[in-house]
């Protein structure tokens, strides 16, 4: 009996090796942080929806900052802390903190992106961390008035009302946009451009008609529609060695959960940590389930 045993011990024993073995050679998931939290948005639903969105679509462990403070103001956990994202491979701003704007908090929030640790920012992320005047168009960039436009690679100050916004492809044959197609979202908020940085690479614009109302010489109001045009999904090379990629579009909770959205947003995690292949595919052992 103890004869017979042998061979069946011998090939259990290589099996837990081989086993451990490709275990130890499986790439390890990408580790991302994602802050959400501040005014306007319902960011207590919208973090979980992309958190599971991207687990499910790539190799990926999102970890979560959150408050749920709804002012322009959030007490975030990051702030002052220049080390928030140690050991993290790339960070998510899903937060809308239009109301910080002391320079050290800023400089603390840039940081690891200066320190190469790329970023992905979704919508209200653009208005964020702004120094004095946002319609005041960028300029030196050694100024600290300039320093989240240039990580972000596009100056935005504000947006008009919700209607659906036409998403127009301008580059295909970026690995972030191969294979998608032009669309149109719903009520969506549009968000305008003060400056495209040369640094920054738009991928898509976005065309909305916006109503406007006008009164002739006699007092009559009329309706007028007029077509505005915005770059709303852009990468960018920070400090020319981070990269960056950003869109403005997610406001509403049926936005962010489109598969459309979350395919995006998904890839564009994938380009900036350097794991998306020429075609749009996860790198080997960075799509769903480690594939």
């Amino acid at each position: 009996m103890k004869l017979r045993l042998v061979p069946s011990f011998a090939i259990v024993s290589l099996a837990l090796i081989t086993a451990s073995l490709q275990a130890a050679d499986a790439p390890k998931p990408l580790k991302v942080l994602l802050i959400t939290g501040g005014c306007c948005h319902d960011y207590a639903k919208q973090k979980d929806i992309l958190k599971e969105g991207l687990e499910k679509r790539a190799n990926v462990v999102v970890d979560q900052i959150h408050t749920d403070d709804k002012s322009t103001k959030p007490p975030l956990a990051i702030y002052g802390n220049a080390d928030y994202a140690k050991g993290y491979d790339v960070i998510i701003h899903d937060e809308c903190a239009a109301g910080v704007s002391d320079q050290a908090t800023v400089e603390a929030v840039l940081a690891p992106h200066r320190a190469g640790i790329p970023g992905v920012n979704l919508h209200c992320a653009m208005h964020c961390y702004r120094i004095g005047n946002p319609n005041e168009v960028v300029g030196d960039l050694s100024q600290p008035h300039n320093f989240w436009f240039q990580y972000l690679g596009l100056q935005s100050s504000g947006h008009g009302p919700q209607l659906p916004i036409e998403v127009k492809i301008l580059d295909k044959e970026s690995p972030i946009m191969k294979g998608m197609s032009d669309w149109t979202t719903i009520k969506e908020e549009h968000y305008n451009n003060i400056k495209v940085l040369d640094t920054a690479h738009p991928l898509a614009h976005g065309l909305q008609v916006v109503p406007s109302k006008k009164k002739d010489a006699e007092g009559k109001e009329t309706v007028e529609e007029k077509t505005v045009d915005w770059v709303d999904i852009w990468t960018n090379l920070y400090q020319g060695k981070t990269r960056v990629f950003s869109t403005t579009l997610g406001h509403n909770n049926e936005t962010v959960s489109d598969d459309k959205y979350l395919n995006l947003v998904t890839r564009g995690v994938l380009w900036a940590t350097g794991h998306l292949n020429d075609d749009g595919t996860p790198a080997a052992g960075y799509g769903p389930g480690g594939k």
